[in-house]
């Protein structure tokens, strides 16, 4: 064990290759907005799950709904997104050169559009003018300002992301008839999912609720602006997960000291990501009127279609942890595991997340069949899955893949002190979300709704054994949320430290070397157009006509609600 445990070494390998010095600026930005978002936004999870508990009374000036819309949007959003643009602009210099000055340019401008937008949607939040939770669901209005905000969060990644597949584009140019480095085609998949599938929240915010929110209109079609959320928000999750899968297809293997077990079959992944992630938002909607049986059948089927490429990462992730174990003098059946660096965090918080991914994958069968998700609809089982898919594995993910970004754009080394500093809160992490998630997922199953602030219904028998269950408890909730916060809190120091104050020097970008595969790529995946082509025929295929009937066939729309939310 103590041959892989690179935790006993100091991390002071000298990269042969680094980032431009510019690129890591801009990577730096984003990431230090996407962890002082973390901050805030845990910090609002943990007032949260103790009001829902019981456990505290917030004051009058502040509102349940108010921080719930806020831990909703800092970490779901507003996190997730500056940090996976910080680590694509970090990847992307790494393996496709600099970035010209005019592409670095337009960057920035993506930057200070996406950082005003996200300016002006927290400020409404914070002061109760858009208290519409995450999902900001008609017809729960919010202010004007809001919608604007959000806008502009959109249109700054959407420049954000032609600026990096301007670059990818640009190898491809100067490389003809040569596969791309995979870094250059995950990314380029993810942001083209994340482009299309924002065409749809841009629709709703734009067309339905910035009016509505103006006064130009009294009323909205409340069954289409969720549909064009779900259009966006089921795809959202992938934009996620996708990053954190190129983490591991990417990194883990080079962390490990082995190679990609095969990098068409990671590029093919990414591929059937792209075509069957977005047309999937009706199994969101399965216990909506107005959407046909057979809309939602059809959409449920391409769902289920989106568990073959997590099985094809699972398959090669697994694939290339026995391959470098083996390689490594591992024998037996499972004697290869001892080979892995356990103690290294870079590995050992994204391999939790991976671990993790497995309960949360089967729930997402669950909550995607139509039978069993009429058990499940609209109640805490589902903010459990959300917290074990995103929460946990996306985030443990980038937790690791913090630990050398940072320090790679800072000019600074990861040291035995903060990588055990790092191992200590993927534990917390874990054991923290174990009681929130797991209770979550119980209590879901004994009725309890989601998106309701602390109440004993009237004090009802079965309200009252939510709070009093040994382990279904909204108490245990809480105190999982309490453990969860002292893990972020750990990791916000984590940040600031290896930022500005571990000691100087060069840190790896730890890269897999390219796959044996590599040469044998088949041409047809970087085929962008054919990709491309297909996805908007199938998504043409699952909305266009149910889009039609809501539109034809609406009924009289919904007036605002606002004052529910006070």
């Amino acid at each position: 064990m103590k041959q892989s445990n690179l935790a006993l070494q100091d991390y002071t390998e000298i990269p042969e290759v680094q980032i431009s010095p510019k690129d890591g600026k801009l990577a730096f930005v984003h990431i230090s907005v996407a962890f002082f978002a973390f901050l805030l936004g845990i910090l609002g999870g943990l007032l949260q799950g103790l009001a829902r508990g019981g456990m505290i009374q917030l004051p009058s000036w502040l509102g349940y709904y108010q921080i719930l819309t806020a831990h909703g949007v800092l970490l779901a959003l507003v996190f997730t997104t500056y940090i996976i643009f910080g680590f694509f602009f970090a990847g992307m210099s790494k393996t496709h050169g600099a970035f010209s000055d005019g592409l670095r340019k337009l960057a920035w401008i993506s930057f200070f559009i996406t950082t005003i937008g996200t300016v002006m949607a927290a400020t409404m939040i914070l002061a109760n003018e858009a208290s519409v939770l995450y999902t900001f669901y008609a017809p729960l209005q919010a202010h004007f300002i809001y919608y604007i905000g959000l806008t502009l969060f959109i249109v700054g990644t959407w420049v954000a992301g032609a600026t990096i597949m301007a670059h990818y584009f640009k190898w491809r140019k100067l490389n003809p008839g040569q596969p791309s480095p995979l870094f250059g085609f995950m990314a380029t998949a993810t942001i083209i999912l994340w482009i299309v599938a924002g065409l749809g929240v841009a629709a709703t915010v734009l067309g339905q609720m910035l009016p509505w929110a103006l006064g130009y209109t009294d009323e909205i079609n409340v069954l289409l602006s969720r549909t064009l959320f779900w259009y966006f928000g089921h795809p959202l999750v992938y934009f996620w997960i996708m990053p954190a899968y190129m983490v591991w297809y990417l990194v883990i293997p080079k962390v490990i000291g082995g190679r990609l077990f095969s990098g068409s079959l990671a590029r093919l992944a990414f591929v059937l990501f792209l075509l069957f992630s977005i047309p999937v938002g009706f199994h969101h909607q399965l216990m909506e009127a107005g959407i046909t049986e057979f809309w939602k059948y059809v959409q449920t089927i391409l769902t289920f279609v989106v568990v073959v490429p997590s099985l094809l990462t699972a398959f090669s992730i697994f694939a290339t942890f026995e391959q470098t174990g083996r390689e490594k003098g591992g024998k037996g059946l499972f004697s290869w595991l001892k080979k892995l660096p356990w103690g290294d965090v870079r590995f050992f918080a994204p391999f939790m997340g991976m671990l993790i991914f497995i309960p949360a994958g089967a729930g997402g069968l669950i909550n995607a069949s139509f039978q069993l998700n009429a058990v499940i609809h609209n109640t805490l089982w589902v903010v459990g899955h959300f917290h074990l898919t995103v929460g946990t594995t996306v985030v443990l993910t980038f937790f690791g893949m913090a630990f050398w970004l940072i320090p790679l754009v800072t000019g600074r080394k990861l040291t035995k002190f903060m990588n055990r500093s790092g191992i200590v809160t993927t534990w917390l992490w874990t054991i923290g979300m174990f009681f929130m998630s797991g209770a979550m997922h119980i209590l879901g199953l004994f009725g309890a709704p989601r998106r309701t602030a602390y109440t004993t219904y009237q004090d009802h028998p079965q309200a009252l054994s939510w709070f009093e269950g040994i382990f279904a408890s909204h108490v245990t909730v809480a105190l999982g949320g309490v453990i969860l916060t002292a893990a972020g809190l750990l990791m916000f120091y984590n940040f600031v430290y290896l930022a500005w104050f571990a000691p100087k020097g060069e840190t790896e970008f730890p890269i897999t070397p390219d796959p044996d595969d590599t040469p044998h790529t088949p041409a047809i995946l970087e085929n962008w157009k054919l990709w491309i082509g297909i996805a908007v025929v199938l998504i043409l295929f699952a909305y266009t006509i149910p889009i039609y009937d809501m539109i034809v066939n609406a009924p009289p729309g919904s007036p605002t609600f606002n004052n529910l939310i006070r």
